[in-house]
């Protein structure tokens, strides 16, 4: 098959063999991926796959790698011991993890897991999930990234009590935002220096959003969340103060310090974007705070499902966050363009 390989360090598209189904797995045949930041991240930190003990991420520069998790595909043939029930030709995706004889695998991060950047790859059949929609691939790839978001909003179960704060507007961000709006919870506040991420946060459903080069974040959060001067006096007589909840979304050493540093007492964090290099965190400060952080983990299960029928159903408009395709000779521009904020949220290949 052709694929866009990483190899070196370097992504070129050539000829590599096609992955053959073990037991209980799908050959199918990729229609759409999308590029990830977490694309460049593995590219990028190399220490973050040696040191992850859970073996689901691994690296070899001497070996080919295809990567790609966000993706839209057909399938193609069967491995022994499937149930079949998918019919040949019908269009899927999955939850981006393979079971291997040496234990559960992300796709696309992994020498013997490829992921969408190439013309096949293979599914658990177990996890598969038949995309029941008659919008475009490259629309319904975009599933994966809005179920990490739409988990975290999720988890975080914002009362009507509390306010949430967005910081960073990438697609993870942005996937926090819709399903935020669809639980009812609001007002919500974005935070991005890009002002088209920043407009296609409104589009998503952030209701206030904030440039952090004009404005603190926490001072915005205070003016939405308290008000004038005369509802603050309100508010503190009644005791009843706004809570906040910050969705971390940006991925880069010091940022969710500086949330620790800068947000109000009692303030919960969801952190989803994770810098690979590791961070340092004023932890005294949070304990003054009595800060509740909580990090990542991925969507559940039953959270992808729910955002992959959204997305399938067109209930969830992602065609704000889309950009352009592009070819498999293309996938090495497009992971460096991807790195340019000011670009797309997402540029998807088609193999």
């Amino acid at each position: 098959m052709r694929a866009a390989v990483l190899r070196g360090g370097t992504v070129e598209a050539r000829v590599i063999d096609d992955p053959v189904p073990a037991r209980g797995q799908l050959l199918v045949r990729s229609l759409a991926c999308g590029i990830c930041a977490s694309d460049l991240h593995y590219m990028d930190h190399l220490e973050a796959g040696a040191d992850d003990d859970s073996g689901m991420s691994t690296y070899d520069p001497d070996v080919d790698i295809v990567m790609g998790h966000e993706y839209c595909a057909e399938v193609v043939d069967y491995g022994p011991g499937t149930e079949r029930r998918i019919p040949v030709g019908t269009r899927v995706s999955s939850l981006p993890v393979l079971s291997t004889a040496a234990g559960r695998k992300i796709i696309g991060q992994n020498p013997e897991t490829p992921g969408g950047f190439g013309e096949y790859l293979l599914l658990d059949e177990a996890i598969t999930r038949v995309a029941a929609s008659d919008l475009p691939s490259e629309v319904v790839c975009v599933a994966d990234a809005i179920s990490v978001g739409w988990s975290a909003a999720s988890r975080a179960a914002v009362t009507a009590k509390e306010v949430p704060l967005v910081i960073g507007c990438g697609a993870i961000a942005l996937s926090a935002i819709a399903q935020l709006k669809r639980l009812g919870v609001g007002p919500i506040i974005a935070v991005d220096f890009v002002a088209s991420r920043r407009e296609t946060a409104l589009a998503m459903g952030a209701d206030v959003v904030v440039d952090p080069a004009e404005i603190s974040p926490f001072q915005a959060w205070r003016d939405v969340a308290y008000g004038s001067a005369e509802s603050m006096k309100e508010v503190l007589a009644l005791a009843s103060l706004p809570g906040c909840v910050v969705f971390e979304c940006v991925g880069i050493p010091g940022v969710l310090d500086s949330i620790i540093k800068g947000c109000e007492r009692g303030t919960r964090i969801l952190s989803v974007g994770g810098p690979p290099e590791g961070d340092r965190l004023h932890t005294l400060t949070a304990k003054r705070k009595g800060l509740n952080i909580q990090f990542g983990g991925g969507p559940s299960m039953r959270h992808w499902d729910e955002a992959f029928e959204a997305v399938c159903s067109g209930s969830l408009d992602v065609t704000p966050m889309l950009g352009r395709t592009v070819g498999l000779d293309g996938v090495g521009d497009a992971l460096a363009a991807s790195r340019d904020a000011n670009g797309p949220v997402r540029i998807v290949v088609v193999p």
